[in-house]
């Protein structure tokens, strides 16, 4: 288990990461009341907020942008396994210098979250939703940053700022789309029953029956709310896996290929260079 802390201007930025081989239960705390936002990469942790008496629980995180308030009495919750490994990047701010954040962070954070200003209790939800392609990339190029000193100091700052323009500009947009909460529910178990099948997807027929809307609905509302087409959406999916399990040295090419649903080493090479730029043979 890492947990690194760093300062950037009036922002706190918890990087925690953390690989086990058997079921570790992780918690913390903030010292101070925070408004924050917590981003979730590949691991897929399960999380629990604890305030008192009450619970909220968190069983699928994977691409969870997470937006809230939180004081010192409440209690994040980690239970992190082998199959389920903890990568999260929470910023976060105090309520006292949200007027001192520079280049109108402070404006966007009170008009954006402006629940989150005036909390009724001690933790306070804030919007959620799943990040874009664009999000989960810096997600993921954050914990494989191959620089090192002041230069990994530069490239991390800079993808935090974009990081949370891509957040308040996704959250703009949530507050103007047209796909209705019932619905989004039913596009996000799309999402889920294509990540629990990665290397062998029902078709969208299957998963229009499975999730109750129409063939049409799902494609286009799909590609609204996630950005991209539902088996473009799976292909991002499956070739950032690959890559994970490359670069640690978790499987060959070949093995990686068909992990996630390649039969052909050719066509896996061709779809990994043009999204990534390389081939997965130069991944050292």
């Amino acid at each position: 288990m890492t947990r690194d802390i760093i300062d950037i201007n009036d922002f706190t930025i918890l990087v925690e990461e953390a690989k086990v081989n058997q079921l570790t239960i992780d918690s913390c705390f903030f010292d101070e009341p925070i408004i924050a936002v917590a981003f979730y990469g590949s691991g897929n942790v399960d999380l629990t907020v604890q305030f008192g008496n009450k619970k909220k629980a968190f069983n699928y995180t994977k691409g969870l942008a997470l937006s809230f308030y939180a004081d010192e009495n409440v209690e994040f919750i980690h239970s992190v396994s082998s199959t389920k490994p903890l990568e999260c990047i929470v910023i976060a701010t105090s309520t006292a210098t949200i007027d001192q954040l520079p280049n109108h962070e402070g404006e966007l954070f009170g008009e954006m979250l402006n629940q989150l200003m005036n909390p009724s209790d001690h933790y306070v939800e804030g919007p959620s939703f799943i990040m874009t392609p664009e999000m989960q990339s810096i997600i993921d190029s954050l914990f494989n940053i191959k620089y090192e000193g002041k230069t990994k100091m530069m490239f991390f700052r800079s993808q935090i700022t974009t990081l949370l323009s891509h957040f308040f500009g996704e959250l703009a947009s949530l507050k103007t789309e047209k796909i209705k909460s019932p619905e989004r529910e039913k596009l996000n178990l799309a999402r889920d029953i294509l990540l629990k099948n990665i290397d062998n997807p029902p078709s969208l027929s299957e998963i229009s029956r499975q999730i109750g809307l129409n063939t049409f609905k799902l494609k286009k509302n799909f590609k609204e709310l996630f950005g991209v087409p539902v088996f473009k959406y799976l292909q991002n999916e499956r070739l950032t896996l690959a890559h994970k399990m490359i670069r640690n040295q978790e499987s060959t090419v070949q093995e990686a290929a068909w992990h996630v649903g390649y039969e052909s080493l050719s066509s896996f090479s061709n779809a990994f260079e043009k999204k990534f730029g390389y081939r997965p043979s130069q991944i050292k």
